[in-house]
Order: structure tokens, then sequence, then C-alpha cells
């Protein structure tokens, strides 16, 4: 029997409006009822870090507003009116057209009308993401197979060497997207390579997307998010895939990646290495730089570790936490509601590095559930601990007087532009973060080992805080 989800940390297949959003150029164009559309964009925009409209985004976007009428009649006559008024009033380099529950229930046929209306000064794609179809990010993977299979029907390749694609994180579902794909475009060039990267600032845009199949590789970043698009792509273009499930964080795992990458392309391994090894000794300087910290402040430190997040990003900081800062794995609760064969694959990465993650991976998209679960073990273990989650889990930290960072939707607690906690650089703002949890929390003494018992009772007086 189906059941409510509480806090659901995602929205309908809809929700991949904000993918056709992501690609610089591209216009969504909504076939759904009325309200659909701007829910999205409420939850994944505003609710994550307050990204903003940009070009065609949040109240501009075109939709059908689908009534009764169209649910009796169909509504294929008013998306086909509705398409030709876009053309005059929003110019883009490709239209999307979206599908919402209405038309998918009454049998509207996107992709029908769009290839109609689909002309070289104006190309568009339809595709099917009425709500029920699953979430966002099975959303997302409708929307980048669709482009590839309509877009790039009569494309025929001509590989270019050293070119990459990447699929990889969902825009605005992933708050820190914009900046996620520029560190991890920034790694790939260091290497060498010439990088599509399809979304973001850094990305060409829809330009981008005719270049798909002249890729030498497509590399996948994710545990199972856009790894149809790179069969797709296979089995269309002959383009070879690098499948890569773990969202590379800090200086192991980014390393790690880098040179798979290098051995997949034969690419001439000193220079690989030299770039590696630059970027290495930059991290390494900032990381011996909070022995202080460590040091001083230990008794203050977070040790077990809680991670709430998605199985792409979840899966690179777990390791990360657990690898580079020592922290005790307690829980890593999935919530993108990933296909069986993605929980093996994060069980097997996470055991890897780390027996002690053994049964310790949980599929719950339900955020009222996943709280509850890890209050009572923080009050059963009583251990300073680090909670990697949302703005819906700042009573739980301030409950359980622990830290939290500010990982996955929704953020509506800061504003979001280009932070990233992805590969070099990424991995050193996460200890930042981390480790100024310690000072957010409460006034910490410069002393802490030196306090005495009266100071602590004082502190505890005036505060109503836990000095333990």
């Amino acid at each position: 029997m189906s059941s409510i989800i509480q806090e659901a940390k995602f929205t309908c297949a809809l929700g991949s409006q904000q993918t056709v959003l992501g690609i610089q150029g591209a216009v969504p164009v909504i076939h759904a009822g009325p309200g659909c559309s701007q829910r999205q964009f409420t939850y994944l925009a505003n609710g994550s870090g307050y990204q903003g409209e940009g070009y065609a985004g949040g109240g501009q976007i075109a939709c059908t507003n689908s009534s009764q009428t169209e649910v009796v009649f169909g509504g294929e006559k008013k998306l086909s009116t509705l398409l030709d008024s876009a053309f005059k009033v929003m110019k883009a380099d490709l239209y999307v057209v979206l599908a919402g529950c209405t038309a998918g229930i009454v049998g509207d046929d996107v992709k029908q009308v769009a290839y109609d209306h689909s002309t070289k000064d104006h190309p568009v794609v339809g595709v099917d993401t009425s709500g029920f179809r699953g979430n966002n990010y099975k959303g997302h993977n409708i929307v980048i197979e669709g482009i590839i299979d309509q877009l790039l029907e009569e494309a025929e390749p001509n590989v270019r060497k050293g070119l990459v694609n990447v699929f990889s994180v969902v825009p605005n579902q992933n708050p820190y997207w914009r900046g996620d794909l520029e560190e991890i475009k920034r790694i790939l060039e260091g290497i060498g390579l010439e990088v599509n990267i399809l979304f973001g600032y850094d990305s060409a845009g829809v330009k981008e997307w005719y270049d798909i199949p002249n890729a030498e590789l497509n590399i996948v970043l994710s545990p199972w998010v856009g790894l149809g698009a790179a069969k797709l792509c296979e089995r269309r273009f002959g383009t070879p895939y690098l499948h890569y499930p773990v969202l590379p964080v800090g200086l192991k795992d980014t390393s790690a990646f880098l040179r798979e990458v290098a051995r997949t392309l034969s690419l001439e391994e000193k220079k690989v290495e030299e770039y590696i090894q630059r970027e290495e000794k930059r991290y390494k300087k900032y990381f011996v730089s909070l022995g202080d910290v460590f040091t001083d402040f230990a008794a203050y430190l977070p040790y077990d570790l809680y991670v709430i997040d998605d199985s792409a990003y979840g899966l690179g900081v777990a390791r990360f936490c657990a690898r580079e800062l020592g922290m005790i794995p307690q829980a890593f609760f999935d919530i993108d509601n990933p296909p069986q064969s993605a929980l093996d694959t994060i069980n097997a990465s996470l055991k890897e590095i780390d027996e002690t993650w053994e049964g310790k991976v949980i599929a719950e998209p339900d955020n009222a559930i996943i709280r509850d679960v890890i209050k009572q073990r923080i009050d059963i273990r009583q251990t300073k601990s680090l909670i990697i989650g949302s703005s819906w889990d700042k009573q739980l930290a301030a409950d359980t007087d622990n830290i939290l960072v500010f990982h996955s939707a929704p953020i509506t607690d800061a504003v979001v532009l280009n932070k990233t906690y992805v590969g070099y650089n990424g991995g050193l703002t996460l200890i930042q973060d981390i480790y100024t949890g310690v000072f957010n929390k409460r006034p910490v003494s410069n002393l802490t080992h030196g306090e005495t018992k009266r100071e602590r009772i004082t502190y505890k007086a005036a505060t109503g805080g836990n000095c333990n």
C-alpha cells in the first residue's frame, strides 16, 4: 500500500523544467495545468538557495494552463498556439515542450506537436514528463535523452580527440550545480581535455548539445542519473562512456577520478601527474593548517557522520568525510528513490573504503522518518555528530546540539551562487563549513581544555546549553 511522503526532497518529473533552464539558450514550454510549473520553480529555484528565475524561468515560463476543455477535447491545438506565441516572445536556440499530468492522462502527443513546429530557426523537442512517471531525477533523464534523440536525430559523428561530454548533477535539485560543474570542467581541462559540460554558466549552451556526437568519450559522474543518455549515445553515435559513480569530493577521490579518465583516454601520464601533484600540493598546504583546530578544539569536533542526500552527491561526501576526515559512518539516507542497481553500487563504493558502512545505506525519501531515526541514534550514542542535510534538518541539529551542513534541497537559509563541494576546491570548502559549524553553534573558549568546572556550570546556567 502506498503512503504519504513527508518532506520529500525532490519534486515530480515536471521539475525537469529546471533541467531545460540549466541549458544556456534553451526555453521550456509547459503543457500542464495551472500552478504546476510555478510550484516546481518555487521548490527547485527559491528552495535551492534562491537562485532566481534567469532567462525564461519562473513566472516567465510559457504554459498552456490546461483546463476542463483540454481534458475533454485534448490540448494539442492549444499547445500548438502557445508554441507559435512563444517563438514571437521568447528568443531561444532550443524550445523543449514538457507534458504534465493532464496531458499525460489525456494522451496528448507532445513529441508530434514539437516535431510539427520544429524548424532550423526554431528547433523544438517534446517529452512526456507527467508527474506520475517519477520524480525529477527521472524527469531529468527523460529530458536529456529526449534532446539527444530528437535534436540530434540526423547528426553524424565527427570525433574530435580529447573532447568529452559530462553527464552529472541535476540543475537546481543539486543546489550547488553551477559551482560543481565549473569545478568538474576546471579539473578535466587541467589534464588537457576539451569539455562539453552541457549545463550552467561555463557552458556554451545548446551549441554544446549539437557537439555531443563528436566526443571521444562520455563521462557519467553519478550512480544512475545520466547513464541512460550515455548508453543512448553509444548506440546512436558509437561513443564509449566511462561510468564513474562517485561525484569526487576532496583530494583522494578527485585524483583517482582524473587518473581513471586519463587511463581510459590514454592521456600522457606525465602531464596528468604534474597537474594532479600541483593540485594535491596546494590542497595539502591548506589541510595541514587545520592542525591547531584539531588540537585545540578536539572536544567539540564531530566524529559520527549522518548523510541525508541523493545517491550522487551523498556518496561523494560520505566517502570524503570517512576517508579524509576520519569520521565514523552511522547512516547514509539516500533520498532520490534510486533503482536497486544504484543502491548496490553505492554499497560497494562505500564498503571499498570502510567496511563499517555495511548495512548503513538506507533508501528513504521521507525526511520526517529520517529525522526520527537520526535523533534516536544520537540519543543512544551521545557523541558529537555531523549531519549533512538541508534546511529541514535545522531543528534536528539544534535539538541534538550538533553540526549541520546544508548540502541538499531545500536550502532556504542561505543564498547559493557559485559555491561547490566537488573536486579539490569543493573538499576545502566542505572542511571550512564543517569546522566553522563548531563555532556557529555557540561561543567556544580558546582555552577549551583549561576551562574550570565552575566556568562550565556558569556557561550552562547563562545559556541553557549543553556544556558537554
